[in-house]
């Protein structure tokens, strides 16, 4: 296989980040009529139905799905939509849940006995400063508690990619759908139980057709497309041509607040910005490079 793509399959990874990029701006939109929880629930029973109906179930253990399920739906998601809901702003959300790379490492260190390369310190630091950074200039848009929830949501992300590692599964888009029935019910729940009933008649009494397109554009957007496509790429080229492309999600995540929402972008953002996505940068490229270097 080529490491070139060719025009089309770029377009296509192009496509893919743009909807997971602004994504974070879709739920903001979203959450002006629904109720954090019960927008998570909502998103992923469209996510579940109808495409369990023409998805073989993988070839997993049910804990394995359960587990990638609670972390993803209720973790990642459920914890991003309480943050975005007032307590951080789109953009910085977009940048900041990426962190979920060094939560990932640092779980397999823990888990599996693998060694953290110098390399992914010098990654980790330039991360780290940028989060930092964040911190040091929460205001009203930025707070510390939706820092702290999105941190808690790129944790949960990570655990995912552990649980997924472990399951191993033959079809990655399958074992989003069939996960999904493990999300829902625990959203529908904590929905009830920290939402309300009253809240979660009036959001949907309230939903009108751009709600529900937000919420289509969650499950079937982000997710069914984002997965199948990129799992599509994957299987045509190697990981080192196409999972770079990932770092333009947080580019196109604040551009897009910057456009559609009115997010100003400081220099302080912008260099927050630049020392993250720095050290995704260094992460996910240097071995390549260094290889690149070795046999040249």
């Amino acid at each position: 296989m080529s490491a070139a793509l060719p025009l089309k399959h770029f377009l296509l990874a192009l496509a893919v980040v743009a909807v997971w990029g602004t994504n974070f701006v879709v739920i903001k939109l979203a959450l002006g009529h629904l109720p954090p929880l019960l927008f998570a629930a909502l998103r992923f029973t469209l996510a579940l139905f109808p495409a369990l109906f023409f998805l073989p179930r993988p070839k997993v253990g049910w804990r394995n799905l359960a587990l990638y399920g609670v972390l993803i739906g209720v973790g990642q998601f459920g914890l991003l939509y309480l943050a975005i809901n007032g307590h951080i702003s789109p953009g910085i959300a977009s940048l900041v849940v990426q962190t979920q790379v060094f939560f990932t490492i640092g779980l397999s260190m823990r888990l599996n006995a693998e060694r953290v390369q110098a390399y992914q310190w010098i990654a980790l630091l330039l991360a780290t400063a940028g989060i930092a950074n964040i911190g040091l200039h929460t205001d009203g848009t930025t707070t510390v508690l939706g820092l702290v929830l999105v941190l808690g949501a790129a944790l949960s992300w990570a655990g995912g990619n552990i649980a997924a590692k472990e399951g191993k599964p033959d079809n990655m888009l399958a074992y989003v759908v069939w996960s999904s029935a493990y999300a829902v019910p625990p959203l529908f729940v904590l929905s009830y139980l920290f939402e309300g009933g009253p809240a979660i008649a009036a959001g949907l009494r309230n939903a009108d057709w751009m709600t529900w397109a937000a919420v289509a554009w969650q499950s079937w957007g982000n997710s069914l497309f984002g997965y199948a496509a990129w799992g599509w790429l994957l299987a045509r080229h190697p990981a080192a041509t196409i999972t770079p492309m990932a770092l333009l999600v947080p580019v196109f995540g604040m551009c897009a607040s910057a456009w559609w929402l009115g997010e100003t972008l400081p220099a302080w953002k912008l260099m927050a910005a630049a020392l993250v996505m720095g050290g995704l940068a260094v992460n996910l490229l240097w071995p390549a490079l260094k290889r690149q270097l070795a046999r040249a």
